[in-house]
Protein backbone atom coordinates (compact mmCIF):
# COMPACT_ATOMS: atom_id res chain seq x y z
CA UNK A 1 0.00 0.00 0.00
CA UNK A 2 1.69 3.20 -0.95
CA UNK A 3 0.48 6.49 1.03
CA UNK A 4 0.97 10.09 0.70
CA UNK A 5 4.43 10.23 1.54
CA UNK A 6 6.18 6.68 2.09
CA UNK A 7 9.25 8.52 3.21
CA UNK A 8 8.01 9.85 6.18
CA UNK A 9 5.89 6.72 7.38
CA UNK A 10 8.86 4.30 6.63
CA UNK A 11 10.79 3.53 10.40
CA UNK A 12 14.34 4.70 9.06
CA UNK A 13 13.06 7.90 7.38
CA UNK A 14 14.71 7.84 3.85
CA UNK A 15 17.60 5.29 4.75
CA UNK A 16 14.52 3.18 5.31
CA UNK A 17 12.56 3.80 2.33
CA UNK A 18 15.61 3.04 0.17
CA UNK A 19 16.26 -0.68 2.10
CA UNK A 20 12.62 -1.19 1.40
CA UNK A 21 13.18 -0.66 -2.16
CA UNK A 22 16.59 -2.28 -2.12
CA UNK A 23 14.39 -5.26 -0.79
CA UNK A 24 11.60 -5.44 -2.87
CA UNK A 25 14.12 -5.19 -5.72
CA UNK A 26 15.58 -8.06 -4.48
CA UNK A 27 13.49 -10.49 -4.82
CA UNK A 28 14.16 -11.47 -8.24
CA UNK A 29 16.42 -13.85 -7.51
CA UNK A 30 13.74 -15.81 -5.56
CA UNK A 31 12.36 -17.38 -9.35
CA UNK A 32 16.12 -17.95 -9.93
CA UNK A 33 16.77 -19.70 -6.75
CA UNK A 34 13.77 -21.59 -6.85
CA UNK A 35 14.40 -23.28 -10.31
CA UNK A 36 17.87 -23.31 -10.47
CA UNK A 37 18.80 -24.50 -6.79
CA UNK A 38 15.11 -25.55 -5.74
CA UNK A 39 15.21 -29.46 -6.35
CA UNK A 40 18.95 -29.64 -4.86
CA UNK A 41 18.12 -28.14 -1.69
CA UNK A 42 15.07 -30.25 -1.38
CA UNK A 43 16.60 -32.84 -1.68
CA UNK A 44 19.13 -32.41 0.85
CA UNK A 45 17.02 -31.65 3.34
CA UNK A 46 15.02 -34.58 2.09
CA UNK A 47 11.75 -32.48 1.23
CA UNK A 48 9.44 -31.74 -1.38
CA UNK A 49 10.48 -28.56 -3.38
CA UNK A 50 6.64 -27.87 -2.42
CA UNK A 51 7.13 -28.74 1.19
CA UNK A 52 9.84 -25.93 1.20
CA UNK A 53 7.77 -23.49 -0.03
CA UNK A 54 4.94 -24.46 2.48
CA UNK A 55 7.41 -24.36 5.24
CA UNK A 56 8.66 -20.83 4.33
CA UNK A 57 5.13 -19.78 3.71
CA UNK A 58 4.15 -20.79 7.57
CA UNK A 59 7.07 -20.06 9.17
CA UNK A 60 6.91 -16.17 7.82
CA UNK A 61 2.65 -16.50 9.07
CA UNK A 62 4.43 -17.81 12.42
CA UNK A 63 6.95 -14.99 12.48
CA UNK A 64 4.17 -12.10 11.11
CA UNK A 65 1.97 -13.52 14.09
CA UNK A 66 4.83 -13.19 16.98
CA UNK A 67 5.32 -9.19 15.11
CA UNK A 68 1.74 -8.19 15.23
CA UNK A 69 1.28 -9.73 18.79
CA UNK A 70 4.30 -7.51 19.89
CA UNK A 71 2.80 -4.99 18.16
CA UNK A 72 6.80 -3.81 16.51
CA UNK A 73 7.91 -2.64 13.14
CA UNK A 74 11.62 -3.34 11.68
CA UNK A 75 13.80 -1.21 9.50
CA UNK A 76 11.83 -0.21 6.43
CA UNK A 77 8.32 -0.79 7.26
CA UNK A 78 5.92 1.59 7.58
CA UNK A 79 4.73 2.69 11.14
CA UNK A 80 1.16 1.74 10.44
CA UNK A 81 2.10 -1.53 9.79
CA UNK A 82 2.79 -1.96 13.69
CA UNK A 83 -1.00 -2.98 13.34
CA UNK A 84 -1.74 -5.03 10.68
CA UNK A 85 -0.24 -7.44 8.48
CA UNK A 86 2.79 -6.15 6.55
CA UNK A 87 3.87 -5.96 2.98
CA UNK A 88 6.56 -8.21 3.01
CA UNK A 89 4.08 -11.28 4.59
CA UNK A 90 2.08 -10.39 2.11
CA UNK A 91 4.31 -10.69 -0.33
CA UNK A 92 6.00 -13.97 0.88
CA UNK A 93 2.24 -15.86 1.14
CA UNK A 94 1.55 -14.00 -2.50
CA UNK A 95 4.75 -15.23 -4.01
CA UNK A 96 4.70 -18.86 -2.42
CA UNK A 97 1.20 -19.45 -4.01
CA UNK A 98 2.87 -18.83 -7.19
CA UNK A 99 5.08 -21.23 -6.57
CA UNK A 100 3.04 -23.59 -5.43
CA UNK A 101 0.14 -23.06 -8.07
CA UNK A 102 1.97 -22.17 -11.21
CA UNK A 103 5.44 -23.53 -10.34
CA UNK A 104 6.66 -23.23 -14.04
CA UNK A 105 9.22 -20.88 -15.45
CA UNK A 106 6.62 -19.16 -18.25
CA UNK A 107 4.48 -17.96 -15.29
CA UNK A 108 6.37 -17.55 -12.12
CA UNK A 109 8.62 -15.57 -13.15
CA UNK A 110 6.87 -12.85 -15.17
CA UNK A 111 4.19 -12.84 -12.07
CA UNK A 112 7.10 -12.31 -9.42
CA UNK A 113 8.84 -9.69 -11.73
CA UNK A 114 6.15 -7.51 -12.10
CA UNK A 115 5.90 -7.38 -8.49
CA UNK A 116 9.27 -7.20 -8.05
CA UNK A 117 10.02 -4.32 -10.19
CA UNK A 118 6.80 -2.78 -11.28
CA UNK A 119 5.45 -2.02 -7.61
CA UNK A 120 8.09 0.18 -6.43
CA UNK A 121 8.07 1.61 -10.48
CA UNK A 122 4.73 2.72 -9.42
CA UNK A 123 5.00 4.09 -5.88
CA UNK A 124 8.25 6.15 -7.14
CA UNK A 125 6.33 7.95 -9.86
CA UNK A 126 3.70 8.71 -7.54
CA UNK A 127 6.14 9.96 -4.78
CA UNK A 128 7.39 12.63 -7.49
CA UNK A 129 3.88 13.80 -7.81
CA UNK A 130 3.18 12.40 -11.40
CA UNK A 131 -0.43 11.97 -12.93
CA UNK A 132 -1.93 8.56 -11.72
CA UNK A 133 -3.08 7.91 -15.05
CA UNK A 134 0.04 8.31 -16.50
CA UNK A 135 1.76 6.30 -13.56
CA UNK A 136 -0.89 3.25 -15.12
CA UNK A 137 0.42 4.04 -18.55
CA UNK A 138 3.89 3.90 -17.72
CA UNK A 139 3.88 1.09 -15.85
CA UNK A 140 1.65 -0.87 -18.31
CA UNK A 141 4.64 -0.34 -20.56
CA UNK A 142 7.64 -2.00 -18.66
CA UNK A 143 5.17 -5.01 -17.24
CA UNK A 144 4.58 -5.64 -20.63
CA UNK A 145 7.85 -5.55 -21.08
CA UNK A 146 8.27 -7.60 -18.46
CA UNK A 147 6.46 -10.19 -20.19
CA UNK A 148 7.46 -10.11 -23.09
CA UNK A 149 10.74 -10.99 -22.32
CA UNK A 150 9.32 -13.78 -20.39
CA UNK A 151 7.74 -14.78 -23.63
CA UNK A 152 10.58 -14.92 -25.36
CA UNK A 153 12.78 -16.58 -22.97
CA UNK A 154 10.45 -18.79 -21.14
CA UNK A 155 7.85 -19.66 -24.07
CA UNK A 156 4.75 -17.41 -21.88
CA UNK A 157 2.11 -17.46 -23.73
CA UNK A 158 1.59 -14.42 -26.17
CA UNK A 159 -2.23 -14.26 -25.42
CA UNK A 160 -1.25 -14.40 -21.77
CA UNK A 161 1.34 -11.29 -22.01
CA UNK A 162 -1.16 -9.32 -23.64
CA UNK A 163 -4.13 -9.87 -21.19
CA UNK A 164 -2.40 -10.32 -17.49
CA UNK A 165 0.38 -7.76 -17.97
CA UNK A 166 -2.32 -4.66 -17.85
CA UNK A 167 -4.53 -6.30 -15.46
CA UNK A 168 -1.54 -7.21 -13.16
CA UNK A 169 -0.68 -3.14 -13.59
CA UNK A 170 -4.60 -2.72 -12.06
CA UNK A 171 -4.28 -4.62 -9.47
CA UNK A 172 -1.93 -2.13 -7.69
CA UNK A 173 -4.25 0.40 -7.58
CA UNK A 174 -6.93 -0.58 -5.33
CA UNK A 175 -6.63 1.87 -1.98
CA UNK A 176 -7.23 -1.25 0.35
CA UNK A 177 -6.92 -1.20 4.31
CA UNK A 178 -5.32 -4.05 5.48
CA UNK A 179 -4.80 -6.15 1.92
CA UNK A 180 -1.12 -5.03 0.57
CA UNK A 181 -0.30 -4.30 -3.01
CA UNK A 182 2.12 -7.01 -2.53
CA UNK A 183 -0.82 -9.38 -2.31
CA UNK A 184 -3.11 -8.30 -5.14
CA UNK A 185 -0.95 -7.20 -7.93
CA UNK A 186 0.34 -11.31 -7.47
CA UNK A 187 -3.09 -12.75 -6.39
CA UNK A 188 -5.24 -11.12 -9.15
CA UNK A 189 -3.21 -11.88 -12.12
CA UNK A 190 -2.52 -15.76 -10.50
CA UNK A 191 -6.03 -16.00 -10.60
CA UNK A 192 -5.94 -14.69 -14.34
CA UNK A 193 -3.49 -17.42 -14.98
CA UNK A 194 -5.21 -19.91 -13.70
CA UNK A 195 -8.60 -18.85 -15.57
CA UNK A 196 -7.17 -18.76 -18.69
CA UNK A 197 -4.24 -21.88 -19.13
CA UNK A 198 -6.81 -24.48 -20.11
CA UNK A 199 -7.72 -22.52 -22.87
CA UNK A 200 -3.98 -21.44 -23.55
CA UNK A 201 -2.95 -24.56 -23.69
CA UNK A 202 -4.82 -25.34 -26.88
CA UNK A 203 -4.32 -22.13 -28.25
Amino acid sequence: MELTNPVDLSVGGMSGHIFRRLFHLAMCVLPILYFEVGENVADSVGLTLDAIVASVVIIAALGEALRLKMGFTVFGQREYESQQVSALAWGALAIGLVFLITPTKAYAYPLILTLTFGDPFMGELRRRGVESSSVIAYACVLVLAIWLLCWYMFDTPLVACLIVAPIAVFSETPRLRYIDDNATMLLIPLAVVVTLEPFLNVM
